[in-house]
């Protein structure tokens, strides 16, 4: 699958620079030619203008009036040599008469886009008059087509990387619910048979201790394969109190945790806290921060658990004094596979991310850290 991707991406990356090369290429060379062409039609009318002008009587001028009237696209200004308006065509009727700041605007910017054509009057005196010309509307469309199709090739990459994206989530999602109830459905057969070991012990006397640590370690493989179970499919939410299923997690974890690490649990706002959550999942992710935190200490330090009853949400920070997490490290740390540990798959913050966003809807975050000060993670659930 990532092997597939990778050549989606590649095969998309070469078309998007074929494309934009190619645009960039013809861009350059298509206004060109259009520029070219509209200078020769200028040239063209100021000679059909003059050759009516000069032209005696009896002269046939129908193919110069022809050129003349079908110039209706390209807009030109004639000056005499001392930069005096003559005449114009062209322009914007409305504007243009009586308005002599709106013609003169006009030259001043014709001259900025065009090279004037000096061409002799034609009253025999010698003098020149000169001919500035603007940018045709179909000109001016073109040179904004390269920019319009840009943004056509980035709309369709965006698109694409967004399907792909898309596409490989939803993979990846059923790759996690077909994992989840396989392991699920795995563990179910020998902790059926470890269950009815336990009551074949707990019939004989002398066993106490055994069945009941045995009891205790069943119940967890049971916890567990019910964890996997629900991961798989969508979960049963219900109303709960979240400060007792974060005192029950608290009190699991310092059971095996050493006698140097101090928990404290604290609640702001109104007790009890209710939260619409899937139980067996939600500790999962209280544990899992709460494991997070005292590998992070080393055997020392203190977790500090707030729960914040608000108007509309629950907040809920778990924090730890141990060594921190770094910058460039943080925006990892909800990613699969990610993990500074030396053992673990590192799928414990990636699951937890799972359960919170896609089941509660809500959020887990890293709401600060620090090196060598310690970590707090945050979790908000709506109410």
């Amino acid at each position: 699958m990532f092997r597939q991707i990778l050549n989606w991406r590649t095969a998309l990356a070469v078309v998007a620079i074929f494309i934009v090369s190619g645009t960039i290429i013809y861009s350059q060379y298509l206004p060109k030619k259009i520029a070219r062409e509209e200078r020769q039609k200028v040239e063209q009318w100021i000679r059909a203008s003059q050759f009516i002008l000069t032209s005696p009587g009896d002269a046939d001028i129908t193919i110069a009036s022809m050129i003349v009237t079908e110039n209706t696209s390209i807009p030109i200004i004639e000056t005499d040599e001392k930069d005096s308006i003559t005449q114009h065509i062209n322009l914007d009727s409305t504007k243009a008469v009586n308005n002599a700041s709106y013609v003169k605007k006009k030259l001043k910017q014709f001259k900025s886009q065009n090279k004037a054509i000096e061409w002799a009057a034609p009253d025999g005196t010698g003098r020149k008059n000169l001919y500035y010309y603007g940018n045709s509307k179909l000109l001016t469309e073109i040179r904004y087509y390269p920019i319009v199709q840009l943004c056509i090739v980035a709309l369709f990459i965006i698109i694409t990387i967004f399907s792909i994206r898309s596409s490989y989530r939803s993979t990846q999602n059923q790759v996690w619910a077909g994992m989840a109830k396989e392991t699920a459905h795995q563990l179910g057969t020998p902790v059926s048979s470890l269950e009815g070991w336990v009551e074949m012990l707990k019939e004989k006397s002398g066993n106490e201790k055994i069945v009941q640590e045995l009891g205790k370690d069943v119940d967890r493989l049971r916890l567990v394969s019910d964890r996997f179970g629900k991961i798989g499919s969508t979960p049963h939410l219900e109303e709960m109190d979240l400060v007792s299923q974060i005192n029950s997690m608290v009190d699991y974890m310092r059971k095996r945790a050493t006698g140097k690490i101090n928990f404290s649990v604290k609640i702001h706002g109104s007790i009890p806290v209710i939260g619409k959550v899937s139980a067996p999942l939600f500790d999962w992710v209280i544990e899992n921060l709460l494991k997070n935190a005292l590998d992070a200490m080393e055997g020392k330090g203190s977790i500090n658990v707030d729960v914040s009853n608000g108007a509309k949400e629950i907040y809920i920070d778990i924090a730890d004094t141990g060594k921190g997490i770094s910058k460039q490290n943080i925006a990892k740390v909800f990613k699969p596979g990610f993990t500074t540990k030396k053992r673990g798959w590192g799928l414990g913050l990636s699951l937890s991310r799972r359960i919170i966003e896609q089941y509660h809807k809500g959020q887990i975050f890293v709401k600060q850290s620090e090196i060598g000060k310690g970590t707090t993670f945050r979790i908000v659930l709506k109410k």
